[in-house]
């Protein structure tokens, strides 16, 4: 069953110099129970594909075509009232990146997972409010009297693993994990993601998770969406797009990640940089980098089809016809 559908979201982030077209008609979907990663390069659009979600844009920022079904309603037309009362925290919580950042130095660690369930749920007392919270601090693997510690005597990995307690304080259907290995090293970050893998399982979460490290998709998710230059170039389930990459992009990714079962060899990159997405290249966005580029692929915007399992948004596996919209 879908949880959330995503459906040909546009945000642009306005500026002086014009708008930013950070997410451009991207669709996907998350089911209950299941993992969906959204891979690429920095500055892809995958965060603000997230905060577009829940609608917490910065200031600029603005949702300007689509739909984000949770369950069947719009999200993009609920009120403000309405997206804090039954949304946010309660039906889809996120993860921020960089939990060194991302709790209030001054308070206590129980106390903000306190205050988030109170301003939630009314009907909630304080005292089972931490009640709650040493439950929540058990299913992390934290101890519960760590509770009444400041952010500053956690660790990274207890600091990540007191954020995710305070994403699922509300019992959400659906959790987003914006680079939850960030500023951790790999054993901590290893055990992060058996967390959020065996909660994923556990609670039947939809869990999206936000990474440039494809090898963390393959071990925490079912599906996985890669996307550049703010469009999801090739959609469908891990082990299929893994195995047999149609777009480029999603071959020159799966390139510059060494195996430990295959022979030696160079590890290749891909060339150039990331277009400016003030004013994104004509047709298709990774063409001025891709070395299979066609002309057909600097006048035409490649249209999503299916192509083998996958979704993919290219000419060399989707030829279109003249007058396809820019």
């Amino acid at each position: 069953m879908a949880v959330l559908d995503v459906e040909n979201l546009r945000t642009y982030y306005y500026t002086l110099r014009g708008p930013v077209k950070a997410v451009e008609g991207i669709s996907f979907r998350l089911d209950a129970g299941m993992g969906l990663g959204l891979a690429g390069e920095s500055g892809c659009g995958k965060t603000t594909a997230a905060l577009s979600i829940i609608k917490i844009l910065p200031t600029g920022g603005r949702v300007v075509g689509g739909r984000v079904l949770f369950k069947g309603s719009d999200i993009l037309k609920m009120k403000e009232a309405e997206m804090r009362k039954k949304i946010r925290w309660k039906a889809i919580s996120i993860v921020f990146q960089g939990a060194m950042n991302a709790m209030n130095p001054v308070y206590r660690v129980g106390d903000q997972i306190v205050e988030s369930i109170l301003a939630h749920e009314s009907n909630v007392s304080k005292k089972e409010a931490k009640e709650r919270v040493s439950k929540l601090f058990e299913l992390v693997g934290v101890e519960p009297s760590r509770a009444d510690n400041y952010p500053h005597e956690f660790s990274g990995g207890m600091r990540q693993r007191a954020l995710i307690a305070m994403s699922l304080s509300c019992n959400p259907s659906v959790l987003i994990a914006d680079e939850p290995g960030t500023a951790l090293d790999v054993i901590v970050q290893a055990q992060v993601l058996k967390l959020l893998r065996d909660l994923k399982e556990r609670l039947n979460l939809g869990m999206i998770l936000i990474t440039h490290d494809l090898s963390i998709i393959a071990e925490t998710c079912e599906n996985v969406a890669i996307m550049y230059a703010g469009k999801v170039v090739e959609y469908g389930e891990v082990r299929n797009v893994f195995k047999n990459p149609l777009h480029p992009y999603s071959q020159g990714l799966l390139s510059a990640f060494p195996s430990i079962k295959d022979q030696k060899t160079r590890m290749t990159s891909i060339p150039g940089q990331p277009p400016d997405l003030l004013n994104p290249p004509r047709g298709c966005r990774f063409h001025p980098r891709c070395k299979y580029a066609m002309d057909i692929c600097r006048k035409e915007v490649p249209k999503p089809t299916k192509a083998a399992e996958q979704i993919v948004a290219c000419h060399l596996v989707n030829p279109v016809t003249k007058g396809q919209e820019q």
